[in-house]
């Protein structure tokens, strides 16, 4: 009877931690979207917004929903006071129940975004409550919690199904799940040694509360990412993750660990597991394929048991501060997610302005210095993670069982690795067929967000299905940050439309230009161009459509933005050595000449007008503008309330039969489409 209340107690942790997980990343996506739509607002002139297109959101409302953020994450501050009461963890557990109901239930983003904010307050206060009553079982909720997350974004093909308004009657039975758990724990409570009850947050633990969060969310929890930054296969990924995360669920491989941890002098045991970790993501996100993949992998192992050392046992008579400790970890998280947004927008930093100009001194120019820093990031909130392990000097952090608790959770395990698999499974591509024509696109989809950063990939994908587009070159695409959700576009977006699919990072490996095709796809690389702001590449992928093979190259070429840093001029010159770069690597496979190449499509985001001397350029090559004879008016692919231009191109040497540009408010680029004879 007792194993049953304990396994009631940690199920009720292990969902509450389900659904921080989920609220967290959700409010990360969504105040991300809404603080880019808000800092728009100024520069729109309202009387000519489209009332069809979602996402506008005025200034008030975004610093609305920040204070109501700031309020939520220093709301456990009051278990300070009433922390003692086993009443409060009865209450948080239920709050937060019904507010990831509210965030569920309710399709519009200000209240997702608000229940989002709600579930993050009430499951830190029950947090902070949960360290004074089951301090042993803290760690479960975030086992149990990310375990449960990695299988519910496989069955999503990396989208958290909990976003979707589809959603909301599962969400109704695990919030009614949890409630009752949680009425059934307050009415028979489990009987805990005083050692595994009453226990606090240190400062330590708190600071590595926060960066534990940021590295699981933005790289060793997401299948995704790893695959993103090691470069490999992401169904291979989704199994071996799912069953490092839920390992440590196993006294036996707590006991293990602990037997590693002891061969070190208590003194640098700490320094060890931090070093340890550290090796394990430099070699993973350095080396890539199946090492790099294993060493992620090991790493997620080595996060998950990290989760035991941010709390330990109260002293007697020793106050609790641990509320505290948690608002500033969270405070640790934000900034960290800061800085990883901006190792990915480094050329949009803005200078300030009026009497924050000052700022442009110093901030301006740091915030521009992120570039390239993705992995600095990472390593920065390893430490801060490990400083609980280092500043301990406990033996025994990992707690033992019967045998029996380590085979049922070995079992659980396997269950659950399997699930990943089967979720994860790549999809049956239909047969191509033999086409006489050949229909291909280039779609900017500005990493899912539309001109006013409302997140929607089902209008992506629908625009894509309406274009009958049998290729498609995508630029802008997101594989896993946090700011799109922890989504790989691709990969979604391949799965949902049933193509194939090629992604070639340019930035951080988690972010670049993909080729969806529904023909064979024979071979795919990518090249980097030199660029001053952002950086940029191109991805040359090959098809075999029927007996012969056709090569296409996908590009985005840098912006043409005061905001980019540079005068505009200087930002030309950029876009000029990068179609230099472009052309030079076309050439070289040519063997010197275009034409050796074969049939050749160059497409992607030009970022240019068609009268610039950048798309003259491409003209002289030889290669042809089916949009070229078009009335300007029905060829216009960047398409902004107020202004719209064409800055999409597709170039080909092969018989044109037809251009057209599809209409979609998916993006703030329009999908450009020409058929293409093959016979």
């Amino acid at each position: 009877m007792g194993a049953l209340n304990r396994l009631r107690s940690i199920a009720e942790t292990g969902l509450i931690g389900l659904f921080f997980i989920q609220a967290l990343r959700a409010a990360v996506g969504l105040l991300y979207g809404r603080y880019a739509s808000a800092s728009i607002y100024a520069a729109i002139d309202l009387s000519l917004i489209d009332s069809s297109i979602p996402g506008i959101v005025p200034p008030a409302v975004v610093r609305g929903e920040f204070v109501l953020l700031a309020w939520m994450v220093a709301l456990p501050v009051i278990t300070l006071l009433v922390g003692r009461w086993r009443g409060t963890l009865f209450l948080a557990g239920l709050a937060a129940a019904g507010a990831r109901l509210v965030m569920a239930l309710d399709s519009q983003q200000i209240s997702m975004a608000a229940g989002a904010v709600l579930t993050i307050g009430a499951a830190l206060i029950y947090f902070a409550v949960l360290v004074r009553h089951r301090l042993v079982h803290l760690p479960y909720a975030f086992v149990i919690g990310f375990t449960a997350d990695q299988l519910l974004r496989a069955v999503g093909n990396t989208l958290d199904p909990a976003l979707s308004p589809s959603y909301s009657t599962v969400q109704v039975v695990l919030s009614a799940t949890l409630a009752l758990l949680v009425i059934v724990n307050s009415a028979k409570p489990v009987k805990f040694e005083p050692q595994d009850s009453r226990g606090l947050f240190t400062v330590w633990g708190g600071l590595g509360f926060g960066a534990l969060l940021f590295l699981e969310l933005s790289l060793l929890a997401s299948p995704n990412a790893i695959a993103g930054r090691a470069g490999s296969d992401y169904t291979m990924i989704v199994p071996l993750l799912i069953v490092a995360t839920a390992l440590p669920l196993a006294p036996v491989v707590q006991r293990s660990a602990r037997g590693f941890v002891t061969l070190f002098d208590p003194s640098a045991q700490g320094w060890v597991w931090m070093l340890f970790l550290i090796l394990l993501v430099v070699v993973g996100t350095r080396v890539q394929g199946a090492v790099g993949s294993i060493a992620l992998v090991v790493a997620q192992l080595v996060a998950t048991l990290t989760w035991w050392w941010l709390a330990r046992p109260q002293a007697e008579k020793e106050r609790n501060a641990s509320a505290l400790w948690l608002v500033i970890g969270m405070l640790i998280f934000a900034l960290l997610v800061v800085c990883d947004v901006f190792t990915y927008e480094y050329a949009y930093v803005r200078d300030f302005a009026g009497n924050v100009e000052f700022l442009n001194r110093v901030i301006a120019p740091m915030l521009r210095g992120f570039r390239g820093l993705g992995l600095a990031v990472v390593i920065f909130a390893i430490v801060i993670a490990s400083l609980p392990v280092v500043a301990s000097r406990r033996r025994a952090v990992w707690g033992g069982g019967p045998g029996i608790y380590s085979l049922f959770a070995l079992l659980i395990v396997a269950v659950a690795g399997v699930a990943g698999a089967v979720a994860s499974r790549p999809r049956v591509i239909p047969p191509f067929g033999s086409p006489t024509e050949l229909r291909v696109g280039t779609f900017n989809i500005h990493a899912g967000y539309n001109e006013f950063f409302h997140y929607d990939l089902e209008a992506t994908a629908d625009a894509i299905f309406r274009s009958g587009a049998d290729l498609i070159m995508l630029q802008e695409v997101d594989a896993g940050r946090l700011t799109s959700f922890g989504v790989d576009q691709t990969l979604w977006l391949a799965r949902r439309v049933g193509m194939d699919r090629r992604f070639y990072a340019t930035n951080e490996g988690l972010q670049g230009l993909a080729v969806l095709s529904k023909a064979e796809i024979t071979l795919a690389d990518g090249y980097s161009l030199t660029s001053v702001g952002m950086q940029t590449g191109v991805q040359r992928v090959r098809i075999r459509p029927d007996e012969g093979e056709i090569t296409f190259y996908n590009t985005w070429l840098g912006v043409l933005l005061e905001v980019a840093g540079g005068s505009i001029s200087q930002q030309e010159q950029d876009q000029s050595r990068q179609l230099d770069g472009l052309l030079g690597i076309m050439s070289d496979h040519g063997g010197g000449r275009l034409g050796s190449i074969g049939r050749l499509v160059v497409g992607g985001t030009f970022n240019n007008i068609p009268s610039s001397d950048l798309i003259q350029r491409m003209r002289q090559t030889g290669l042809s503008d089916p949009f070229e004879e078009q009335p300007q008016e029905n060829s216009k692919t960047f398409v902004q309330t107020g202004r719209s231009a064409r800055y999409d191109y597709l170039f080909t040497n092969m018989l044109a039969l037809g251009a057209i540009v599809v209409d979609s408010t998916a993006s703030d680029h329009r999908l450009a489409v020409i058929g293409l004879s093959i016979e």
